[in-house]
């Protein structure tokens, strides 16, 4: 019998609200109203010498205590590090973070977590975020799907590829991430299906 969890993703825009405010502690209580068993967050910061509200990992996480966390940084910003962030109920045996920068954009990553489920199952979930060029995202979908990343030899359990993709309507890089998983309607979950 297989063990059902409860996956969420957030692209908490460096914790900044729509007005405006940066408050870390709002986004952790709405990961806790989430209730998910793994929830993976783009757009972090990771400061840890700055300005209190750019520490938001440490912050987040000191709310959400029975989470586990993996950080990637993508690039530095406000002075420290600047990625994505995996939270696990589950324990956590392994976390790595990949570069799937294309060219001379924004570098971007896709952080790995392997996490132990009950029974000594790993699942290995890939937290994405994309960039917001065209060509760009075909070049990451590749990447992505290449034996570097997504099959990598060590990934021999269940995987789940979860984040932003940037994409707004069905491109080259959902179609082949389509070819390769199965894919999950939005449009059962969300209002809009904008990934």
């Amino acid at each position: 019998m297989s063990a059902r969890i409860r996956v969420a993703t957030y692209k908490v825009h460096k914790c900044r609200g729509l007005d405006g405010r940066v408050d870390p502690e709002r986004v952790a209580a709405v990961i806790a109203e989430l209730d998910a068993d793994v929830v993976v967050i783009q757009e972090i910061l990771d400061v840890q010498n700055g300005r209190p509200e750019f520490d938001q990992t440490r912050r987040i996480h000191e709310r959400l205590k029975d989470y586990h966390r993996c950080f990637g940084e993508n690039r530095t910003l406000r002075g420290g590090p600047y990625g994505n962030m995996t939270l696990s109920r589950f324990p956590v045996q392994r976390c790595r973070n990949y570069d799937v920068t294309w060219r001379h954009r924004e570098r971007c990553g896709c952080l790995r977590s392997d996490i132990v489920l009950r029974g000594g199952a790993v699942l290995h979930v890939f937290n994405v975020h994309l960039g917001t060029s065209y060509l760009e995202r075909r070049h990451q979908a590749r990447r992505l799907l290449s034996d570097e990343v997504l099959n990598r030899r060590e990934c021999c359990g269940p995987r789940i590829v979860v984040g932003d993709f940037n994409e707004w309507t069905r491109g080259l890089a959902s179609r082949l991430m389509e070819d390769a998983f199965e894919a999950v309607d939005p449009k059962k979950f969300l209002r809009y299906a904008r990934s």
